[in-house]
């Protein structure tokens, strides 16, 4: 999700049309359910909830604690935890999570 985010972010300031983008994108290596699912949505600014932030915050915290518990270390997981943590600090827990377009300036 935060590479899909972070690369309509690119998009929209290369003063690219992000549609096109995303669908030029979306049949190569950078293609993705998430894009499938969510890229349009984003683009729409369509961030009424199917899975809330804070379900996600919470199952992001199981995830951590186990890795810990089990002495691993997943940087990219603690990242997107805190991304989603920072959401749910500005009141945006109610909100589909890939609303992490919200919280990116870009809003």
């Amino acid at each position: 999700m935060v590479g899909l985010v972070e690369g309509i972010i690119y998009a929209h300031k290369a003063g690219l049309n992000v549609e096109s983008y995303l669908n030029a994108i979306s049949t190569g290596a950078a293609g993705s359910k998430s894009l499938d699912l969510y890229g349009s949505r984003i683009l729409k600014r369509d961030f009424e909830a199917g899975f809330y932030v804070n379900h996600f915050v919470k199952d992001l915290g199981i995830c951590l604690k186990e890795c810990q518990n089990m002495g691993l270390a997943l940087p990219g997981l603690a990242l997107a935890q805190q991304l989603y943590l920072s959401l749910k600090a500005h009141g945006e827990g109610e909100f589909r999570y890939s609303s992490s377009y919200l919280d990116s300036g870009e809003a």
